[in-house]
Parts: C-alpha cells; structure tokens; sequence
C-alpha cells in the first residue's frame, strides 16, 4: 500500500464530508430541499472516492468489479446533485392568470 495514496484518499474523503455538512447545514438552516440533494449526492462521491481500495484489498473483489461498483457509487451520486439543479422546481404564481 503506497502511504501517498492512501493520505490523497482521505483528503478527498474529508473534503467531500466537508462539503456534505456544510450543504447539510444549508438545508437544515434555509429549509432548501435542493442542497438536501447535494449533500446526498456529495456523501455518495465521497464514499465511491475509496471503496474501490477497500473492495479490492480488504474484501479481495477483482479490480474489475471494485472499479465498477465505485464508478456505479459515484455516478449516483453525480445523478443526485444533477436533480438538485433541474429536479423540482419551486412554483411561482404567475399574475393575471385565473384558476
């Protein structure tokens, strides 16, 4: 196991929960259902940035199946912060139309 490797992964990792708590925090103070999303979506990356190495050296999956079981994690999670942008769109009352 190379130290550098393993040192860049948890950076990512604690970058990515950073960015999760704070989008968290977000929803939690405004009440934005988007940044809910993002948060979501952002624990997902976060968590697909090293399961491939935990797949493959602890639980001894192919590098194969780790590699696509990650890149399948991660596309969720960028699949999630994608509906945060175009998903549910507030409604706006448009004036001088009648029900």
């Amino acid at each position: 196991m190379h130290i550098e490797l393993v040192i860049a992964k948890l950076i990512t990792v604690g970058l990515g929960l950073l960015i999760t708590y704070k989008a968290y925090k977000g929803y939690r103070t405004y009440g934005s259902e988007p940044m809910l999303y993002v948060a979501i979506g952002f624990l997902f990356i976060s968590i697909g940035s090293v399961i491939e190495g935990v797949l493959f050296d602890v639980l001894g999956l192919s590098i194969f199946l780790s590699g696509t079981i990650q890149t399948a994690i991660v596309a969720f999670g960028m699949l999630i912060i994608l509906y945060s942008l175009y998903g549910q769109l507030p409604q706006q009352a448009n004036e001088g139309e009648s029900p």
